[in-house]
């Protein structure tokens, strides 16, 4: 898919970012905050992930193991040439945000997350297992977004197959959450149509980061890194990795 290639830039040696897009998606939802980061100096990766960018039945061939496997390179890279690592992550790349830092620990510096998922309310995704077997498709999920004339780039439809293996990895980072002492800054929005609010919450009680922000995004949709309240996002994460770097390399001088 034209404008669904990854995203790089080499700033410093001191922060670097790795920006995980959401289910269906690709770094085109991610592209514009990780060039504000680069802006800022800050060296940025952003991978499209297997089964993404192409067909959506290309997505059905994967799960979360493909998924979560891609990222494992790219963060191994980021923590041998930056002194502070953080994952920042979308929807589902929230997801995957979280088991990183669930399995690297004190390595990675902080996590910020926009409209995480950890679960969902709909009734049909307990079915999810059976569906799989006999349905390929379902209505997509993609450009939740409240900003006109703004589209997201990703797959018209939702490739049920990918959609029960990212169900089992839901399962597994709730399970996880109190093995989460980064800090963490998490905006979701106040209307959106796809990430129900009871999955920030979850997320908010079960890990055990003291430095914790929740921050409401008051006119964005789920595809916020695209909407109205970008800025908000792309400023406020800035603030947040530089103190946080600041307050880790004070104390290891």
């Amino acid at each position: 898919m034209p404008g669904a290639q990854p995203y790089a830039h080499d700033g410093d040696n001191a922060v670097g970012v790795l920006l995980c897009h959401g289910f269906t998606g690709t770094p085109q939802s991610m592209r514009p905050w990780g060039e504000h980061l680069a802006a800022e100096n800050i060296t940025v990766r952003c991978p499209l992930l297997p089964g993404h960018g192409t067909r959506w039945q290309d997505m059905n061939r994967t799960g979360w193991p493909d998924w979560y496997g891609a990222l494992e390179p790219v963060l191994a890279e980021l923590l041998d040439s930056c002194r502070s690592v953080f994952v920042f992550g979308l929807s589902m790349g929230g997801t995957l945000s979280l088991r990183l830092a669930q399995r690297h620990g004190a390595r990675i510096a902080g996590l910020v997350l926009v409209n995480p998922s950890v679960t969902t309310l709909r009734k049909d995704a307990k079915l999810l297992p059976l569906l799989a077997r006999i349905v390929p498709a379902m209505p997509g999920i993609a450009s939740d977004i409240n900003k006109p004339g703004v589209t997201e780039l990703a797959y018209p439809r939702l490739p049920v197959r990918a959609a029960a293996s990212l169900a089992q990895l839901w399962g597994l980072v709730r399970r996880d959450l109190d093995r989460i002492e980064q800090p963490l800054l998490l905006l979701r929005s106040a209307v959106d149509h796809v990430v129900e609010p009871v999955n920030a919450r979850i997320i908010l009680d079960g890990v055990r980061s003291v430095d914790v922000r929740e921050m409401v995004l008051p006119n964005s949709y789920h595809v916020a890194t695209l909407d109205n309240d970008a800025k908000t996002i792309f400023d406020t994460s800035v603030e947040f990795v530089r103190r946080v770097h600041d307050e880790r390399t004070s104390q290891t001088v």
